[in-house]
């Protein structure tokens, strides 16, 4: 089932361009597993064949980005923590990880959504956890359209450079994910790093200031 509705999520957006691009974004920042490897990269191909341009599908896909999270952020504010604790395994949110989530949300504020947008898997999550809390929305908005629009970008930059060298992914989607997962992993790496080193120097700070 999953193959088809990738095969269907690529079809949606050959067809139907920036419009295509936007829905599987806003669907993919919320809690539909829609993978954005194939999304972004085939986009940006095409955009370097003239059918859009490079930022062109970047503005749409940080848009949808930003839809989507913005509906998440909303739906956890709106139905609050008893609900999502009670339901939220349905939607791959087990109460563990809504408390684990939350304390990273508590600890690290703007700075951990940001770090969370640029991470696959936790990307699509974070909105729950800081429409829990209550995050400022305006605060919560250009903080994930930052986040969102570096994704975006460097998706897609890397999306064409591959596929421009191997257009055969384009016949495959299952393949043109991993392949974009395996030229992504340095950045994710770097970004998990700083992420860490951001925690233990932000830790090594408090721990000052409570001494």
């Amino acid at each position: 089932m999953l193959h088809d509705l990738i095969k269907l999520w690529f079809h949606w957006v050959e067809q139907w361009g920036y419009f295509g691009v936007f829905i599987l974004m806003a669907m993919e920042s919320s809690i539909l597993p829609v993978p954005s490897e194939i999304v972004m990269p085939p986009a940006a191909f095409w955009a370097a064949q003239g059918r859009m341009s490079f930022w062109g599908v970047v503005a749409a896909g940080t848009a949808g980005s930003w839809v989507g999270s913005a509906a998440s952020y909303g739906i956890a504010r709106w139905l609050g923590k008893p609900f999502l604790k009670s339901f939220g395994k349905y939607i791959f949110m087990s109460p563990e990880k809504i408390s684990i989530a939350e304390a990273w949300i508590k600890d690290f504020g703007v700075v951990g959504v940001f770090i969370s947008r640029l991470l696959p898997v936790v990307r699509h999550l974070v909105s729950i956890p800081a429409g829990l809390l209550r995050m400022p929305f305006g605060t919560f908005s250009w903080v994930t359209l930052l986040g969102a629009g570096i994704w975006c970008t460097v998706l897609s930059w890397f999306g064409q450079q591959t596929i421009g060298r191997r257009p055969e992914l384009l016949q495959s989607p299952d393949q043109m994910i991993q392949v974009m997962k395996d030229q992504l992993s340095w950045f994710v790496a770097a970004i998990a790093v700083l992420g860490f080193l951001y925690v233990v120097a932000r830790r090594r700070s408090l721990g000052r200031r409570a001494s």
